[in-house]
Order: structure tokens, then C-alpha cells, then sequence
């Protein structure tokens, strides 16, 4: 730990003096060699200084627990829930030091902060709903998701957001959705909530389907880089709704003093919540779906048809906020699930039904967490500590009504995952300023 508190400090010295005397490459905040470009594109200072800064709205964050005592998130944090332990979420579960909850919500609401990490709506409050994950210090077969989304629900998230997801095994599972998650879904869409989710981080291994974004109702969100590119690694699928940056992203670590820059359909998750918070902000009369019909009517790089690898475009509050959008704009989301949702209703207030005992759900890890050198696909390094260390998933489609065991891989998105789960970690690399990079 010494150590690596010494390598930090010795980064962020070199990164100080490198910015000192240089013109800024761009008005984004964050470190130079990953700003947060999509504030320029976006025009955020300009859409909170009409108010669309995210005040009122609250993002419940499905994740392994945030941080809330680090300067940039101080009081920008209420008092959720820890299901996997016990507490009100303020205590980031996740075993390495990135802290994947506490980057998730650093990348939504952070003040200012270490290399100037700025949330992109600042004005609205995380939920935090920490849920036993793989990775976490308190991982159990059961991961409480349905649970967590109905907790969300009723203590009065906006948005519900989960940068996390489970790989469907076919020749396992038998629904892509199953029924106690499905069921809360349908119980916080009738509450008035809007959902995303990764799309997963498995565009390069054949795109397995993956909830929850598979599960009707849910946005499920890809991934694409400066230039609106869809990243290799985001996911494709049928079921895709928007994309939203995902690559080169910084983000405050769980330990004070810690940042990263990151990638993947998590991060991009994050944004994508983010970005509609601020739109509601700003349009706080819109309900869920009609929210979401003007994120996607307003997209950047819209599609007429759909792409399995865009979706219906690349999410722009700016434009969701300003432009006009024809009162007969589609919304595949809700059109899909608004059937179901009606059946659902009927069936809750009949009283005839219950919601679906919960299914065990058993995560397993998709990937692990490697500390290496620089690696060639990957770009980011290390901002303060490491590249920020990912790897989540999702989906939307088939529903039936059962409560079978499946075994469920919930996880961070990984940036990089290792090859061989027990293969021994690479060595750091030196650069020629004396520092050790090291990369997750």
C-alpha cells in the first residue's frame, strides 16, 4: 500500500508538471490525456447555467456501493442501502482500489475533484444500492438485483442505473430475463422510473445476450470513442437502444487522492443515465417515456432503421433538451414492454398475483482484473493509480414466467480481463521519467 501511495503521488507530480506552461487542448475538465470531451460537445456549462444541471432528480445506482466521503461526492450522496452487507451504501464493497461504484457515480455527479473529475449532472443525488457482486468483499450467490430495483423504486429514483450485467448460457438458462427481475422492472417502470443498463463488454467474443438490458423495459447502452465510433468491445444486439461515450473516461478511485481513466459499456452506462438526469432537469413534467422517446428521437448519428451496434443513435441531452422532437416519434422501448406492463398492472392491483419469489441468483466472474503493462488495444494510462478496471453486461428480449436457479455473471466491466483467471499478474512498466505505470 505504501507503495503504491508512493507511485501516486510520484504521477501526479509528473502529470502536474506536464500540464504547467502548456495551452489547454480543449475546454473539457478532466486530466490532459483524458478530458471529458463530451462536455464540449454536449455545451454542459451552458445547459447548467439554464438550470439543466440534474437538481431534483435522483439516480438509483445498482453497483458495489459508493464512496460518499471523497471531496468530489461529499454531499451529493443519500442514504441507500447495502443488501449484500448492511449499512446505507456509503461503503464501496469493490476489492480494488478503483472501486467501481464509487467511478460510476464520480462520473454522473462528482464536483470537481482530483484532475478536475466533473460529474456531468452536478445537481442530482445517487441512490446508492450496493449489491454482492463478484469482485466485491461480500460476494454471494445471490446478488439481490430484483430486489435492489424494487428498493430504488420505492424510495423515488428517477432513473435507475446499472452499469452491471449476467451473461445468458443457453444451454443453462432458459429465459433471457428471468421472472423476479422482470417483475421488478415492471413494478419501478409503473413507479415512473427510466432504466438503463450495459449492453456488455463482449463485442469482440460473439455478443452474448445479457441482462439486465435484455429484459423489456430496460435502456440498454453501448459504447463509442471521441469520434462516435462504436468501440470493439461494446456489445452488439438486436436489442441495443442508444451509445454513449464509453472510451477514455476518467473517474475518481474508492481511496482519496485516486483517479483513473477507463473503459467500457459500464462507463458509458454512467453517461447515459447522466445525460438524462440533466434533461429532466430541465423538462421535469416529462414522464419516463416520454423522456425517453426524446433522447432517442434527438440522437446523434441517428439511424432511420436500427443498428445493432448504435442502436437508435449516440445520446445528446443538448439536443434532447433544445430541439423539436414530432409528437409521433417512436419509442421501441416502451411500445415493446407497454403490453406487458398494462398485464402487469392489471395483475398487481387484481390482486390475484404476487411478485415472483426471488431466484438465487449465482454470479460467477466473467473476467478478472489484472494489474500489466500498457496495453495495445487500450490507449488510457494510469491518471493516478491505474486504468480503470470494467467489464459489465446486459440485454432486452425473451420473457417467460419461472423462477429456475441460473447461474448469473455480474460484474464490473473490465478494461482489460486476464487471459487465464489464475495466470500471474504482468510486471509494471517503467517509463522514462522513473514512474511505474500500471494498468487495470
Amino acid at each position: 500500500m505504501r507503495r503504491l501511495i508512493a507511485w501516486l503521488t510520484v504521477l501526479a507530480a509528473v502529470a502536474l508538471m506536464a500540464g504547467v506552461g502548456a495551452p489547454a487542448a480543449s475546454a473539457a475538465p478532466g486530466p490532459a490525456d483524458a478530458p471529458e470531451y463530451w462536455f464540449d460537445s454536449w455545451r454542459l456549462q451552458q445547459l447548467w447555467d439554464s438550470g439543466a444541471d440534474g437538481s431534483g432528480v435522483t439516480i438509483a445506482e445498482i453497483d458495489t456501493g459508493v464512496n460518499a466521503a471523497l471531496p468530489g461526492l461529499e454531499g451529493r450522496v443519500l442514504a441507500g442501502t447495502d443488501l449484500g452487507s448492511s449499512g446505507n451504501g456509503h461503503v464501496d464493497r469493490d476489492k480494488d482500489a478503483f472501486g467501481h461504484g464509487t467511478a460510476m457515480a464520480s462520473i454522473m455527479v462528482s464536483r470537481p475533484s482530483s484532475f478536475d473529475v466533473t460529474g456531468i449532472a452536478p445537481g442530482a443525488k445517487i441512490l446508492p444500492i450496493a449489491v454482492p457482486l463478484i469482485g466485491t468483499t461480500d460476494a454471494a450467490n445471490d446478488d439481490h438485483l430484483a430486489e435492489a430495483i424494487r428498493y430504488a423504486a420505492d424510495h423515488h429514483a428517477k432513473i435507475i442505473s446499472m452499469s452491471l450485467g449476467g451473461a445468458r448460457t443457453p444451454s443453462a438458462n432458459t429465459q433471457a430475463c428471468y421472472s423476479d427481475e422482470q417483475a421488478a422492472i415492471y413494478y419501478a417502470l409503473r413507479k415512473g422510473a427510466l432504466l438503463f443498463a450495459s449492453s456488455g463488454n463482449s463485442g469482440a467474443k460473439g455478443s452474448p445476450v445479457e441482462e439486465p438490458g435484455v429484459c423489456l423495459g430496460v435502456v440498454s447502452v453501448g459504447a463509442v470513442d471521441r469520434s462516435g465510433t462504436v468501440a470493439s468491445f461494446s456489445s452488439r444486439h438486436p436489442y441495443l437502444t442508444l451509445t454513449a461515450p464509453g472510451v477514455n473516461i476518467p473517474s475518481l478511485g474508492r481511496i482519496a487522492g485516486q483517479a483513473y481513466s477507463g473503459e467500457g459499456t459500464s462507463q458509458a452506462t454512467a453517461i447515459a443515465s447522466a445525460a438524462a438526469a440533466i434533461v429532466w432537469s430541465a423538462k421535469p413534467k416529462l414522464t419516463a417515456e416520454q423522456l425517453l422517446t426524446r433522447l432517442i428521437a434527438t440522437t446523434d448519428h441517428h439511424l432511420s432503421t436500427h443498428s445493432t451496434s448504435y442502436g437508435y443513435g449516440i445520446v445528446n441531452p443538448y439536443a434532447a433538451i433544445n430541439d423539436a422532437v414530432p409528437a409521433n416519434a417512436p419509442n421501441p422501448v416502451f411500445s415493446l414492454v407497454a403490453p406487458f406492463l398494462a398485464r402487469s398492472a392489471a395483475s398487481s392491483t387484481s390482486g390475484l398475483t404476487s411478485p415472483p419469489a426471488a431466484t438465487k441468483h449465482r454470479a460467477k466472474p466473467p473476467g478478472t482484473v489484472t494489474v500489466g503493462s500498457a496495453p495495445s488495444r487500450f490507449g488510457p494510462r494510469v491518471i493516478e493509480g491505474g486504468l480503470a478496471g470494467l467489464l459489465g453486461l446486459l440485454a432486452l428480449l425473451a420473457l417467460s414466467v419461472g423462477g429456475a436457479r441460473r447461474a448469473r455473471q455480474r460484474v464490473r466491466l473490465a478494461v482489460a480481463a486476464r487471459a487465464a483467471e489464475h495466470a500471474p499478474p504482468p510486471a509494471p512498466v517503467m517509463d522514462a521519467e522513473g514512474v511505474e505505470w500500471h494498468q487495470l
